[in-house]
């Protein structure tokens, strides 16, 4: 096994997905309505505008096709206004960190992962920009510097529950969907990745199971289990 990827939100960050996003929309409404952004069509917007993204087909990045819709419901000004949505990330978005918890447990597997010969790659969902990324990232009480790759709409073309996604991390790597595990609590966006060959471990503490699937055929458990499964497998 050569790489790890993590999942952020409900997996190195414990969160309530619903209370997020209240609390994220109630902040970016905040930070928007000076500009001219009406709070229901602000969050409408980013609402369709994450859709696009996640039926994005490749041919541009994620924050391209956001921004691209973004503009049809706002015109132009939406890309002058990128610097302050910009703004809102490195800075009132960090209030949204009220929001959810936090486990010891998280920095703990990374900083033993750290000790072996192991890339560490951080495989949240790429609908935020990097700077939110590792802003919640920070949350969880982990360092950017600990991962090699951070998805981002900046960098990715694909969303989960995508397979491209799992895929087009490992051409950017030069890894091998084999010598990879993917670490989440989503079954139908993080377990995804056996669809490309990698190997997986369900983390339930914050389990996301929209379609009911049946599970238990999944390594899974909490962060203790996962430890007892890196030790074994790696």
């Amino acid at each position: 096994m050569k790489a790890i990827l993590f999942d952020l939100d409900g997996t190195l960050l414990p969160m309530d997905q619903d209370l997020f996003t209240k609390t994220y929309f109630k902040y970016l409404s905040l930070k928007m309505a000076p500009y001219g952004y009406n709070a229901k069509d602000l969050i409408e917007g980013v609402w369709q505008g994450t859709r696009q993204m996640v039926k994005n087909s490749g041919n541009q990045t994620n924050e391209e096709v956001f921004f691209q819709f973004f503009s049809q419901i706002f015109g132009p000004k939406v890309y002058d206004d990128k610097v302050i949505f910009d703004e809102f990330y490195q800075n009132e978005f960090n209030n949204v960190k009220e929001s959810c918890g936090y486990t010891k447990k998280a920095q703990e597997v990374i900083n033993y992962l750290k000790t072996l010969d192991v890339k560490l790659i951080l495989a949240t969902n790429p609908i935020f920009p990097k700077v939110a990324q590792e802003s919640r990232l920070k949350w969880a009480g982990c360092k950017k510097e600990d991962f090699i790759y951070i998805t981002s709409y900046e960098n990715m073309h694909y969303c989960k529950p995508n397979h491209k996604y799992y895929l087009e991390i490992i051409d950017q790597l030069g890894l091998e969907a084999k010598e990879c595990l993917m670490v989440g609590n989503d079954v139908e966006e993080d377990m995804i990745a056996q669809k490309v060959g990698m190997q997986v471990f369900l983390l339930t503490p914050c389990l996301i199971n929209k379609q009911n699937q049946n599970i238990d055929h999944l390594p899974q458990g909490n962060f203790d289990d996962l430890l007892e499964y890196l030790h074994k497998n790696i």
